[in-house]
């Protein structure tokens, strides 16, 4: 049974030719006609989130999983609203989540109507699209909304793909409902085409790279890339050049470089003209690296060239030359042609730093005492092969770039924004649809801040949440300014006195602590052990002031060897 209203149901059809199965729907009436035709049209997969903020990270999670655009469904007023942080994750991550909110009619606005307020373009700069449909249903006027729905669908995935926003006003009555199929629609197709640099540019941009005796290839954040990664490597050895990546950019190869972080600060003492790059190639999401991104800053290159599908102008490092309008894995396949064999000792300096620095932190790390730095050594080395990784923002995401990779493992994280506050319902969203073991590593504040992410019946068995409990906001210590405040404790910190346990209890989860190295061993055997067949917290104790001195004493270690 369908709704009667023609426009909803030929969105639907729309949305059905072009292979967009999933819908995430939050409850409420005035998305009544939605909801009545996703769900019993028979041609979606529809779940139900009652949260909207949750609601929007899930759907992120389920868009990664499948890597395809997944449909977001809410009533009017202030629900419209709570899906705004996940849209601009999404914008920023290029993720195309299609966001359809249902609205009150355009004459109810500003006259204290229920649930109503002016929901015409609330995401517009966090999307690539949005448009209002009409009400009306004469043959015209479906003709205009089929032919907007069309564009705003197709907008979602060309090009860099990303959120689109349909907004649905919608007149009483609600839920009269019809037993018929969905009707015929005109279907606009988009063809997408794939860019190669022209004979004379790629001869042009070669000549600059084959000159170039310090090369530095940035890898941002990605999804994993087989592809790509061989064409690096190969790179690499051909020519020399650096290839320096963080854990979310799933480029795992010994030919490249990592550790962003405590690699920068051991430069501070060396000759800085040997590590500076001539050119500089940048691709991929943010840098998570601070450190990096301040060394680049005061040690320009001459060329910095930036890969984006989208045209974008990311001149993160102050340097740009140069926008590539292309993917990386067709721009450095062309390179790697015009390239020339290059003998320089670029590479084997970087490789050598990195070595040093990595055998330094492991040494440091096996000395200090029980901390945040020692749990996530633990954990890297407790994961399982072959399974996701979904890193926390904050404090987690910058502890598990200090330590190497994890074997086999697919990195993910809402590096978009950076907030704390839906990595949780993103990672649900993604379980929920993968068949690997998904662990996600937050902190206590974050954790609690998206306890909602559980509370739907989509919580996987392969589901594995890690707190690191620490007692509040502990990156808040690890930055310079907060800590010599006196609002620190109460207005930075936050300091948390709840555990996990609880929610754990509310909602089913099997439940493990640790507090110190014996307990954390025997915990993460049992919570990642074959036996263990439901989704389970694993809640890790630790001091924050012995975090804090850790993380310090580290960076302050590295400068002064």
């Amino acid at each position: 049974m369908i709704s009667t209203k023609k426009h909803i149901q030929q969105l639907a059809a729309i949305l059905r030719a072009k292979g967009t199965a999933d819908v995430v729907i939050s409850p409420g009436s005035r998305s009544g006609p939605l909801t009545h035709t996703f769900v019993s049209s028979g041609y979606f997969t529809c779940r139900s989130v009652v949260d909207e903020r949750s609601a929007g990270y899930f759907a992120i999670g389920l868009a990664q999983a499948k890597q395809k655009p997944v449909v977001l469904v809410c009533s009017s007023g202030t629900a419209s609203l709570n899906y705004a942080p996940a849209v601009a994750e999404a914008f920023y991550q290029n993720i195309p989540l299609i966001v359809l909110t249902a609205d009150r009619p355009d004459y109810w606005i500003d006259q204290g109507e229920n649930q109503t307020i002016r929901q015409h373009h609330i995401y517009r700069d966090f999307c690539k699209k949005e448009i209002t449909l009409p009400m009306g249903e004469s043959e015209k006027e479906l003709w205009f909304a089929g032919r907007m729905m069309n564009e705003t669908l197709n907008t979602a995935v060309s090009g860099a793909p990303g959120p689109v926003h349909i907004n649905i006003p919608l007149e009483e009555p609600l839920h009269d409902l019809m037993d018929e199929d969905l009707p015929p629609v005109k279907i606009i197709e988009l063809t997408n085409t794939e860019t190669f640099l022209p004979k004379s540019e790629q001869e042009k941009l070669a000549a600059v790279f084959n000159k170039a005796e310090k090369i530095l290839i940035l890898a941002g954040q990605q999804n994993p890339n087989p592809g790509l990664k061989k064409i690096l490597a190969g790179l690499v050895k051909r020519t020399g050049a650096v290839v320096l990546k963080e854990h979310l950019a799933n480029l795992n190869n010994p030919h490249f470089c990592s550790h962003a972080d405590i690699l920068m600060t051991s430069l501070l003492f060396e000759n800085i003209v040997d590590f500076q790059p001539d050119l500089l190639i940048s691709f991929g999401g943010t840098f998570v690296s601070k450190p990096l991104k301040q060394f680049l800053r005061k040690n320009r290159p001459a060329h910095h060239w930036h890969l984006s599908e989208a045209g974008q102008y990311y001149d993160t490092y102050q340097s740009l030359t140069r926008v590539i309008n292309m993917n990386a894995a067709t721009f450095f396949g062309q390179l790697f042609e015009q390239s020339v064999p290059m003998h320089g000792d670029f590479f084997q300096r970087w490789k050598e730093k990195e070595q040093q620095v990595s055998q330094m932190r492991d040494t440091f790390i096996l000395e200090t005492d029980f901390c945040d730095l020692k749990v996530f050594d633990f954990i890297r080395k407790s994961i399982p092969e072959n399974s996701v990784l979904h890193l926390g923002n904050s404090s987690p995401v910058r502890y598990a770039l200090l330590c190497d990779a994890s074997k086999e493992v697919e990195y993910l994280g809402n590096r978009g924004t950076s907030g704390i506050d839906g990595s949780l319902s993103t990672a649900v969203g993604f379980a929920c649809e993968s068949k690997k073991i998904n662990t996600v590593i937050l902190g206590d504040l974050a954790f609690f801040y998206d306890s909602n992410a559980l509370w739907n019946k989509y919580i996987g068995l392969n589901l594995r949440i890690i707190v690191i409990h620490n007692g509040g906001g502990n990156i808040f210590s690890m930055i310079k300014g907060p800590g010599e405040s006196p609002a620190f404790k109460e207005y930075f910190f936050t300091e948390n006195k709840y555990s996990a346990a609880g929610i754990a209890n509310t909602f089913g989860i099997d439940y493990f602590k640790a507090e110190n190295e014996t307990e954390l061993e025997e915990a993460l055997q049992e919570f990642y052990a074959p036996e263990q067949k439901k989704a389970a917290i694993l809640e890790i104790f630790t001091e924050a002031d012995e975090n804090s001195k850790a993380f310090r004493g580290l960076f302050k270690y590295v400068k002064t060897k």
